[in-house]
């Protein structure tokens, strides 16, 4: 099975820069064998499952985030879509002004947003960062990710929210120390009350020590903001996004992340080492650029898993490729467990204008990946779920991979991407593939996704669709 999607991605659908048949795996479990392909394709870093734990609420994401800004005293990296201006969001910026390492010059602050998002509004994520750069500028960098697909007359002419349609940096990583916290959750006062994300807390240098290096090659190419919110390029890098040639743009910054990638993979030693029981896979996407890693190991999670292995997908916003479906019908065995937002509880509910309607074209697609699965007679090996809680949106998104007859799940992904065409096609994202054979691990694990589809509706019915809807998803579907 592997082989065969093995071959799709040398006719060129899926990134060739892997050699996922050369490798060493560390798994001692039987029951993982099937899964050592990975090993081959992301840098591996062993960890210790007591350095892993899981946040349930966004309270606690938020409360977590505000007193690891204040004490962290060496770095810290935040990277989000934005950062939001109310108080909660002063209250993280005024954490960070009074910690005390970076009064001192002992800190260093490294900010990644996107550029659309994070300049939309008078008082924007911008102006709510001036401050850091303010009272130390020598070290706080403050970085703003532009497509290089909005240029032209797309970027005179496109207003705000409508020219976020054409690529945004989408992950979300927070890194205090050696401690990252990985999300799918921005920064912003619904993610820290009542919307419900995922949040991972791993203490570990060396997988920190990535991030903070990809994060770095990404403000290579980003757009650099100043203490007069001025943008400008960073130093070493000679060309605008939206200026001169956009295929040189985008082969000289997606040749910067591929060199990154490989040179990390190549300092790996995947040889098992005592002590060690969970392993943590970086999955990094950002097909403007080229790099399509994680739909890669994606693409092979879903077709690779045997019969009896059970597959919980969960997604904000449910638009999945046409391959992951492809996949999901044609190639996957195991059992498939869906959950989305209702309706009612997709962020884009009550919108104005067309963006209304997203709620209702996430339905749309749904139903007719429902339609084609009855008419395979597949739909009892995959069902749906949506998730609904008074008063909440829904934001969580992630894959939990339960081998044969096991009762917890060995494998987690958890990050930014939805699965869907944005995530494959047009933003920066990147999540983690984490696989342990820790008893505990797997348990919490197991827990978390429990909590998420305890609170999913089984889908049973099918919804009315305004007839506008259908023409939306015909048109901009690969845009949301």
């Amino acid at each position: 099975m592997f082989r065969r999607v093995l071959s799709t991605v040398m006719e060129g659908t899926v990134n060739p820069h892997y050699e996922p048949l050369a490798y060493t795996s560390p798994f001692t479990h039987q029951d993982l064998l099937h899964l050592q392909w990975l090993n081959g394709i992301a840098p591996c870093f062993p960890v210790k499952a007591k350095n892993i734990s899981i946040i349930a609420e966004p309270c606690q994401f938020y409360n977590t985030i505000i007193e690891k800004c204040a004490k962290a005293t060496k770095r810290i990296t935040l990277v989000s879509l934005y950062l939001g201006n109310g108080n909660l969001e002063t209250n993280l910026v005024n954490a960070l002004m009074s910690n005390t390492s970076f009064i001192n010059g002992q800190l260093d602050i490294n900010v990644l947003l996107d550029y659309t998002r994070g300049s939309r509004f008078k008082n924007n994520s911008r102006t709510m960062l001036l401050p850091l750069l303010n009272k130390n500028d020598r070290n706080c960098q403050i970085s703003l990710y532009h497509t290089p697909i909005l240029r032209g007359l797309r970027k005179k002419l496109a207003p705000n929210r409508w020219n976020e349609l054409f690529g945004l940096q989408h992950m979300k990583l927070y890194i205090f120390d050696d401690t990252l916290i990985i999300s799918g959750a921005n920064l912003s006062k619904d993610y820290f009350t009542n919307r419900q994300d995922r949040y991972f807390v791993i203490e570990n240098k060396n997988i920190c020590d990535f991030y903070c290096g990809l994060v770095k090659c990404v403000q290579a190419f980003s757009l650099k903001l100043d203490k007069l919110n001025n943008i400008g390029l960073n130093t070493g890098w000679t060309q605008l996004p939206y200026e001169g040639s956009k295929n040189k743009f985008i082969q000289q910054a997606g040749a910067l992340i591929q060199k990154f990638l490989n040179d990390t993979k190549e300092e790996q030693n995947y040889q098992l080492k005592n002590g060690y029981d969970t392993w943590v896979y970086p999955l990094v996407q950002m097909g403007q650029l080229g790099v399509k890693q994680d739909a890669f190991v994606t693409e092979c999670l879903l077709a690779n898993a045997p019969t009896s292995t059970k597959l919980y997908i969960a997604t904000g916003y449910f638009n999945l490729t046409h391959r992951y479906m492809q996949t999901i019908i044609y190639n996957s065995n195991a059992q498939c467990k869906l959950l989305m937002a209702h309706p009612n509880a997709n962020g884009f509910k009550g919108a104005k204008g067309p963006a209304g309607g997203i709620p209702d074209a996430y339905s749309l697609l749904a139903q007719k990946f429902r339609k084609k699965l009855e008419k395979l007679g597949q739909n009892d090996r995959v069902t749906f779920q949506e998730y609904l809680r008074q008063g909440w949106t829904y934001h969580a998104k992630g894959l939990w991979y339960y081998t044969e007859n096991s009762r917890y799940p060995s494998l987690t992904l958890i990050g930014s991407p939805n699965f869907g065409e944005r995530s494959v096609k047009r933003d920066l994202e990147t999540q983690i593939a984490i696989i342990t054979e820790n008893e505990e691990l797997k348990k919490e694990m197991h827990n978390e996704c429990q909590r998420l589809y305890g609170l999913g509706l089984p889908v049973t019915e099918y919804r009315i669709i305004p007839k506008w809807v259908y023409a939306m998803v015909f048109l901009f579907r690969g845009y949301f």
